[in-house]
C-alpha cells in the first residue's frame, strides 16, 4: 500500500514536469493584443524631452523594451539594427536604467531606434504587462498592439512571425 503511494505521487510529479517541459515561456498570451498602447507622457532617453504617443510612426513599427544591464537584449541588438535598416522603424523603451549607461549602450552597440523612451521607474512597462528585458511588441499605425514577444528575438522568430504581421498591418508595404 505504501509503495503504490509513493509511486502514484511520484507519478503525478514525474506528469506535472513533463508538461512542464512542453510549455513555450515564450509564448504568453498578452490581455493587451488588440487593445490600444497605453498613454504615456514621459522623457525621452538622450534629449530629455517629453515624448508620448503622438510621435509615434504613421506605418506599423515595432517596441523593443530593453536595458544596458540586461545580457539578452545585447544578444539581440545586431538583429535589430538588421531591421531597422530593412526600412523597419522601432522605438525603445528603455526599462528601469540609468540614462547614463543606456546612452553608453547605445554609443558602444549603435542605435537602432527613431527614439527611446527612458521609463526609469517601469510605468510604461508595468501598463504594458512587460515581465522583464527584452520583450517586443508590434503596434498598427492606429497604435493597436498586434503581438507581443518575450525574450530575445531572433531570426526566426523575426522572418515567420514578426514580418508577415507586420506586412499584413502595413498592407504589404515591406
Amino acid at each position: 500500500m505504501k509503495k503504490s503511494v509513493i509511486l502514484l505521487i511520484f507519478l503525478i510529479f514525474f506528469v506535472t514536469l513533463s508538461l512542464g517541459l512542453l510549455i513555450d515561456t515564450k509564448d504568453v498570451d498578452s490581455p493587451l493584443v488588440g487593445k490600444p498602447m497605453p498613454s504615456f507622457n514621459l522623457e525621452e532617453l538622450k534629449t530629455g524631452n517629453l515624448v508620448s504617443s503622438q510621435y509615434f510612426p504613421e506605418n506599423a513599427f515595432l517596441i523593443n523594451v530593453w536595458a544596458s544591464w540586461c545580457l539578452e537584449c545585447t544578444r539581440e541588438h545586431m538583429l535589430l539594427k538588421n531591421i531597422q535598416q530593412q526600412g523597419i522603424d522601432i522605438i525603445g523603451i528603455n526599462y528601469k536604467d540609468n540614462r547614463s549607461d543606456a546612452l553608453g549602450w547605445l554609443a558602444i552597440y549603435g542605435n537602432p531606434y527613431l527614439f527611446n523612451i527612458h521609463d526609469i521607474n517601469g510605468e510604461l512597462g508595468l501598463e504594458m504587462g512587460v515581465y522583464g528585458v527584452p520583450e517586443t511588441f508590434i503596434i498598427d499605425k492606429k497604435g493597436i498592439i498586434i503581438d507581443k514577444f518575450i525574450g530575445a528575438i531572433d531570426e526566426k522568430i523575426f522572418k515567420n512571425s514578426i514580418l508577415p504581421k507586420m506586412q499584413k498591418a502595413n498592407q504589404n508595404k515591406f
